[in-house]
C-alpha cells in the first residue's frame, strides 16, 4: 500500500468538526443557507459548523487554512470554481476532507461528481462519509482538481459574462466559445516528463486530472482523478469544420475525436510563443506564456457518493440527493 492510502480522514462514531467556506457572492439568501447547513449537520448528530466568508483579497485559501489549524475534520466549500479551487489548495496534504456545497453556475468539480447546484446531495455525501483519496495537480503555488488550461478554454471563460451565467447556467459557455473559434493558433512547445518536446499549432491545451467538462460532457475517457497521472489534451482545429467534427465526435463519445491528440504525464510544460490566457478549475489565472503543471499524488480526502472504486465519482449521487432532502426536511420539523 502507497504511504499514501495510510492516511485516513479523522472523525470516529460522533459527528465530524466541519467548517464552511462560503462565496457571500454566490449566495442569494447566506441566512437562509446557514440556517439550512446548520438544521441539517445538527438533526445528523454533527456540532455546529464553523462559518467563514471570502472575500476578494483572501477566495478561501487563508479562510480554509484557518478552519484547519483550528481542528476541523471537513471543510465544505461552498461557491463557485474560485471557491473550490482556493479551498483546496488549502487542503492539500492534509488530513481533513472537502466537500462540495456548489453555489456558482460553473464549478467543474461538482460537474465531476454529478452534484450540479444540489445543495442537498452536498450535504448528505458528507454525512455519510463517503472519502476518495484524490491526485491533485499543482502550478505555481495553487492546485487544481480538474483541469488547466491555455489558450481557447481560457478565452471562452474570459469572454462569458457574471450575468449571462447567472441567468442561463454552463450553456453561457458556449455563447462565449463562439466569440473564439476562429481566432488564429498558438505555437506550443509541450514538454511530458523527461521526453522530447512535442511541437504543435494548437488552439487550447488542457492539463487534466479527471476528463467531464461543463455540461456533463467527457472529454478525456482514461482521465481518472487517483491513477498517479496527468492526461493532457491538445485541440488542434483549424477551421468551423474542424470544430464541429471535434465537437460532434465528443457528444457522440467516438472512440476517434479528430483534431485532439491526448498523452499522458508526471509532469507537464506547455510553452507558447506568446503570452495566452490560462485558468484552473473553470477559474482564470494570470496570463501567460507557460504553463507548468505536475501532479501532486494522493494529496486531497474529496467527499464522494460512492468511494470504492468507482470510476465516475457521481455514482449513486442521486440516491444522496433523495437522502440529503429527506434529511433538511427532518431538521425542518424539529
Amino acid at each position: 500500500m502507497d504511504a499514501g492510502q495510510e492516511r485516513r480522514p479523522a472523525g470516529g462514531d460522533g459527528g465530524l468538526r466541519s467548517a464552511v467556506v462560503v462565496n457571500p457572492v454566490k449566495v442569494d439568501d447566506l441566512d437562509e443557507l446557514r440556517r439550512t447547513v446548520d438544521d441539517a449537520l445538527t438533526a445528523a448528530g454533527w456540532p455546529a459548523p464553523q462559518w467563514y466568508e471570502t472575500t476578494v483579497d483572501d477566495p478561501g485559501r487563508g479562510q480554509t487554512e484557518q478552519a484547519v489549524k483550528a481542528g476541523v475534520d471537513l471543510v465544505f466549500a461552498c461557491g463557485g470554481d474560485g471557491t473550490v479551487m482556493s479551498c483546496v489548495s488549502g487542503l492539500v496534504g492534509t488530513d481533513v476532507a472537502l466537500a462540495v456545497l456548489p453555489q456558482g453556475t460553473g464549478n467543474l468539480l461538482a460537474a465531476n461528481l454529478g452534484l450540479a447546484t444540489d445543495l442537498a446531495a452536498g450535504l448528505q455525501v458528507a454525512v455519510e462519509r463517503g472519502r476518495r483519496l484524490l491526485d491533485v495537480g499543482a502550478v505555481e503555488d495553487q492546485y487544481f482538481t480538474v483541469m488547466a488550461g491555455m489558450g481557447f478554454d481560457a478565452q471562452m471563460l474570459a469572454a462569458t459574462s457574471e450575468t449571462t451565467k447567472a441567468r442561463i447556467g454552463w450553456p453561457a459557455y458556449v455563447m462565449g466559445a463562439v466569440r473564439h473559434l476562429r481566432d488564429r493558433p498558438m505555437r506550443v512547445q509541450i514538454r511530458i516528463d523527461d521526453r522530447p518536446p512535442v511541437r504543435r499549432r494548437a488552439r487550447s491545451v488542457l492539463i487534466a486530472n479527471v476528463g467531464r467538462l461543463q455540461g456533463g460532457v467527457t472529454l478525456l475517457t482514461e482521465a481518472e482523478p487517483d491513477d498517479g497521472w496527468l492526461d493532457v489534451a491538445v485541440l488542434t482545429p483549424r477551421n468551423l469544420r474542424h470544430w464541429l467534427a471535434l465537437g460532434w465526435a465528443v457528444i457522440r463519445r467516438s472512440g476517434q475525436v479528430p483534431q485532439l491528440e491526448v498523452f499522458r504525464g508526471r509532469r507537464v510544460v506547455v510553452t507558447s510563443n506568446r503570452a495566452q490566457p490560462r485558468e484552473l478549475d473553470g477559474d482564470l489565472i494570470s496570463p501567460g506564456r507557460q504553463l507548468r503543471a505536475e501532479i501532486r499524488p494522493q494529496a486531497l480526502w474529496l467527499c464522494v457518493p460512492q468511494p470504492e472504486d468507482a470510476p465516475d465519482l457521481a455514482v449513486d449521487v442521486q440516491g444522496a440527493g433523495e437522502r440529503g432532502e429527506q434529511l433538511i426536511e427532518e431538521a425542518r420539523r424539529e
